[in-house]
This record gives structure tokens, sequence and C-alpha cells, in this order.
């Protein structure tokens, strides 16, 4: 049951949300001070911070350099390279200053985007840090997506400037990056950018364009003692983009300020993470998603801490390489994934016992529901305690957590506890918009004003943000998560899946079209329907149904497997391997309401074998048997 400290400090949160923030933002540094705690003249629009003046980079570095210029700021391992390179916090200042200057060389100023689409390596890091001194934006794409999406984003973001590296790596296989990002910007409508390209020396000869491209240890040679002094930005200030899917095929640009992020986060890394300064920290995550985002880059250093960076798999060179880290490193809070820990399930467990993990307090899991046999396993494994997160890109910091160093209540496996200071929590009746009470199903609402660190609007579209979150209930304007969920007589939250058409792949959301139309880009496909289906390891894989226009193409066995694997190879061409649809099946017709909505929640329940619902508005009912041949 949640504690009286915890109550209390969440209740001053919401009903004192002046007073309780103000203190919390003395954890940072301001400029100016700011003017108001919240503006919230315009909802749903959050303004936290207003008139302060802040630097997102100043706080994660120059800070520090008074009292830990000789700490370890960031620690490099790559398994995938045999590389291993740590920066103090003051060579950390040095090497974002070399890049600042690069950028600045670039023309890269207040209020320009910066493009980083880079695998796991220092420089990605730098990247980011270098952008948000000069008050510009970064939108960092994760290096797995293909061409066609990392366009779209280009599109959208219309960067001046765009890194990226020669190579990533992932099991000891390249993957080029530079050719993916030469296809983008021809597909790309946006005037063209600068590009820096890292050279690794993974994928040799690859071409430049002269007057674009440039490369990156030329550049820094050339700013080795650059000094670019911090911008100061007013605290609602974009910071960076991060797209995310939603129920179109476009991405949306969660928008992110930055005064209220550096205040959230460096609340969490004391409230919830229970993270000193000086202490050394790992997440697991990558740096293209809002973990990695949050909690690789940000949220650490600017805590003080030291953060290690690492490129390669939990399995890779073996099944102990997490916890060699750990060891290696003295690591105290680790962040990760369920789907990461059921990969390590499938291992000899005695590679949990093999290294010194005195030093970890704590292991925090997010991204999908941790299942308790999940939970049980790692926790016992590790003999430390196991505590659950449930949070969204758009929010940039956990929505339910419990919160060990503000009180350390009790855990139910299957709950992500209680809701996080600062977010006023209802789970709504989706038909009638009421609030329901214990033990009752419902979406996941946030009331607003939003807390600080959560999305201030989408990318160039502030009326696309009021219409996607804050219109599920007419003339009700709360923040819905699109999330299932319910809360126990004690308080305890519990969540139960996704109520719109996205799909959490390894605590990766997909939009169901985005999907969709990838697979329809395959010339012998009239139509298709994706739906998510539960996977023991993954939470969910997006499975697709798809009509074809010609059906001798799929006459016999053979033919059907050449047709899926090419049409699974479309979804690469367009997405990345992350969108590939687990299993492709052929159909002449797919079960539609009268009004021609598709029945993707009858898909997705017979592709689960359950019950597939309400079937008296369906237009044709062979079309649903169609589907469950198709299954088998």
């Amino acid at each position: 049951m949640a504690g009286e400290r915890y109550a209390q400090v969440h209740a001053q949160s919401i009903e004192e949300r002046s007073s309780f923030w103000a203190e919390q933002a003395r954890r940072i540094h301001w400029e100016r001070p700011f003017e108001q705690v919240l503006d919230y003249s315009r909802p749903p629009f959050a303004h936290w911070f207003k008139g302060g003046l802040t630097n997102l980079a100043y706080n994660a570095i120059d800070r520090h350099l008074a009292t830990r210029a000789d700490q370890d700021a960031l620690v490099y391992v790559s398994t995938e390279t045999g590389q291993t390179h740590r920066y103090t916090y003051a060579q950390l200042y040095r090497e974002v200053n070399r890049l600042a200057g690069m950028l600045t060389g670039l023309g890269v100023g207040q209020g320009d985007r910066v493009l980083i689409y880079m695998p796991m390596v220092p420089e990605a890091i730098f990247a980011m840090l270098a952008t948000v001194r000069l008050g510009a934006v970064h939108s960092v794409v994760f290096g797995g997506f293909a061409a066609s999406s990392l366009a779209a984003r280009i599109d959208d973001a219309r960067p001046r400037v765009i890194l990226t590296a020669d190579a990533g790596m992932r099991m000891g296989k390249v993957i080029p990056l530079k050719p993916l990002l030469d296809e983008a910007l021809t597909l790309s409508d946006a005037p063209e950018a600068k590009v820096i390209v890292l050279d690794r020396g993974l994928a040799p000869d690859q071409p430049y364009k002269p007057g674009r491209d440039h490369d990156y240890a030329r550049l820094r040679a050339e700013h080795m003692n650059a000094e670019v002094p911090c911008t100061w930005v007013e605290s609602g200030h974009p910071s960076y983009i991060l797209y995310t899917s939603g129920t179109t095929g476009r991405p949306k640009g969660v928008q992110r300020d930055t005064g209220g992020y550096a205040v959230a986060l460096a609340s969490s890394m004391e409230y919830i993470y229970c993270a000193r300064p000086g202490d050394a920290w790992f997440c697991t995550s990558d740096i293209g998603w809002v973990v990695g985002h949050s909690y690789i880059v940000y949220a650490p250093l600017i805590n003080g801490s030291t953060t290690i960076l690492y490129e390669g798999l939990p399995t890779r060179p073996d099944p102990g390489i997490w916890w060699k880290l750990v060891q290696d490193y003295r690591v105290t809070g680790m962040f990760s994934s369920p789907t990461a820990v059921r990969v390590l399930k499938k291992q000899d467990p005695s590679w949990l016992t093999r290294y010194d993990l005195s030093s970890l307090r704590y292991l925090f899991l997010a991204g999908e529901p941790l299942d308790q046999p999940t939970s049980d396993w790692i926790a016992s494994g590790i003999g430390v305690p196991v505590i659950d997160n449930y949070w969204q890109t758009e929010t940039g910091w956990p929505i339910l957590t419990a919160q060990p160093g503000i009180e350390d209540t009790p855990r139910k496996l299957g709950s992500p506890s209680f809701a996080t200071y600062g977010y006023q929590l209802e789970i709504r009746d989706e038909a009638s918009g009421q609030a329901l009470g214990a033990d009752q199903k419902g979406v996941l609402c946030i009331v607003p004003p939003m807390p600080p660190g959560c999305m201030s609007t989408i990318w160039g579209d502030d009326k696309r943000f009021v219409s996607t979150y804050f219109s599920t209930f007419e003339g009700d304007p709360v923040y819905t998560t699109f999330d299932w969920a319910t809360r126990d007589e004690e308080g305890y939250y519990f969540i139960l899946g996704r109520t719109d058409d996205v799909i959490n792949v390894a605590g990766h959301r997909l939009g169901t079209r985005e999907i969709e139309e990838a697979v329809q880009t395959h010339p012998n496909i009239a139509e298709c329907a994706v739906v998510g289906v539960a996977d023991a390891l993954k939470g969910q894989v997006p499975v697709a149904f798809a009509v074809v226009k010609d059906i001798e193409a799929i006459a016999d066995a053979a033919r059907r497997g050449a047709h899926e694997a090419e049409v699974q190879k479309a979804v690469d061409r367009h997405i990345g391997a992350i969108g590939r649809p687990a299993r492709v099946h052929f159909v002449t017709g797919l079960p539609k309401t009268r009004s021609g909505k598709l029945l993707r929640r009858s898909i997705q329940a017979l592709a689960e074998g359950r019950d597939p619902g309400d079937l008296t508005t369906i237009e044709d009912p062979s079309a649903l048997e169609q589907i469950r041949q198709a299954l088998g």
C-alpha cells in the first residue's frame, strides 16, 4: 500500500504545485530566475518556469567542472568493435565544445535543427550536447530506421546539419548508415543540409558529395581549441524533437522544452532512481529512443553521475557482459527492459552470479508490461530489488513507478506501483468519459496541466497535439495515454495494453498504419491490415493480413513463402527491420463493418486465440473466416 510519506509528497505535487516545483527547480542552474512557476493560460499547453533562462548542456557539464572535472562523466564500451573510452567531465566539456564549434562553422544557431543518425558511439552524445549548448534543437533518429522513414523525419524537422557515421555494427555485422542517409536525402523534399560523417573504418570507400559532406575527424582537428559559450534559452525553448508512431502513417515529432525537462530529470534521479552524484549509472537502451535521451544522456549527467554507453548485445561475447560492466565500473543503478531480461532468461543462469554485483542497489525496467516470472527470475538471480516503470515518449519520464527515494513502498508483481509525483491520474470509461473506481478497466488519463518534462507540443503542429491527446472526451480535455489500465483497492495500477492502433514491440512503439503503408508498397498487395499479437519475448509483434491482386502468385506453399519474404523485405526497405511483420498471411478480403471500418480488434483477437467479440456490424462474415483459416 502507498505509504504516508509518498502520499504526502504526491498530494503536495498536485495541490501545492507551484511551491513543490519551485523547490525542485533549485536542483538546476538558472542563469536568470523564472518569473512564474507555471503559466497555464492557454490550456492544454503548459509553460513551466516561465521567463527563466537556462541551458541543458551547462547543467549536464559546465556546472560540474568546479567539483568533479576529473570524475568520469561518460564510459563507452563496445563489444562490437572491442573499444573502450573514458571521458571525464573536463574531457566531455572539451569534446562538446569542439563539436559545437563544428556546428557553428556550418551555420547552426539558436532554433536550428540538427539531425543525428548515428550508432551508439560517444560522438552521438557529443552531438546532442553540442546542439543544445547552441540553443539549437536536435532530432535523434534510431539507426535501425530505413531511408524512407529517415526521409520523412528530415522533411518534418528540416535540419541545417545532419550527423551520421559510415556504419554501425550488430552481432558483428556491419550495418552501413551513410548510404541510407544518401538515399534518404534523395527522397527528401527538405532543403539540403550539411552532413558530418564519422568514419569508424567499418565501411570504407563511401562516396562524399563535395560541398555537402564533411569528415568528422578533419572538422574536429580544425576546432580542437574551440570555446563555445552556452546560449541561454528561455525555459520553454525546444531542446529536441523525437519522433514516435501514431495511428496515422505520419510520425509525430514530440517536442520537449528545456527548463521543465531538466528539473523533472534532476528530481527523478533522487526520488525514483536513488542515484547520487558520483554514482555509476548503466542504462541499456539506445539513444534513438526516449529512455536513451533521458537516462543515458541528460538525467545522469545533470545529476553528476557517470553514465555507461554500451554498444552491443546482452549476450555477446557472452551472457555475462552486462554484469561484468556492473562489476568493472561499480554500477549502483541499472535501467533495462523486460524484453532484454527475457533474452537473458534463455541463457545459463550461472552467468548472473559470476561477477561481483555488490555495488548494484536497484534494477529498473520499463518499455512493456513486466510479467511475474521474468521479474522473479532476475530479482532472485542478481539479488537486488526490481522496480517497474511505466511511461511514454510523450512524457519523457515515468508516469507510474515506485519512488524509493521518497519512500520504499511494497511492490506488487505485475504493477508499476503508483502515480509519480506531479501526475494527477484518472482511469476513465472509454464511452462515457466518467472516472472509474477500483478494479474497473478503463483508459489511463492524466488530468492537466501535464507536469514538467512532458512534451510541450507536436513539432510544428499545435492543432494535432490537441486533437491527438486531449480530444478523446468531448468538452473534457484530459491527456489520454491510449493504454487500458485498472487500479486496485490499495492504489496500485496495472497496465493492460493499447486502446489504439499502436504496437509495442520490445518497448518500441510502431503505428500499424505505418507498417500497412510499407506492406502496400509491394506491387501485388492491394490492401492489408496489421495488428499487434502477443509474444512471449517481445511483448507484441506485428502480424499482417494482406489482400493480393494476383491470386496465382500464392497458389502453393512455396510461392506463398517466397511472397511473404518479399513483403517482409519491402517493410525492411521502408521502415527498417524493426517494423518487419513476424508473419504475412494472404487473404482475398478483410473483415470490415458495413461502414468500411477495419475490424482490427477482431482480427487481433483471432490471432491471439480469443473470442473476436461483437460482429453484428460485419459486412462479410466470410472475410473473418478467411482470417481463421489463414491462422490455421
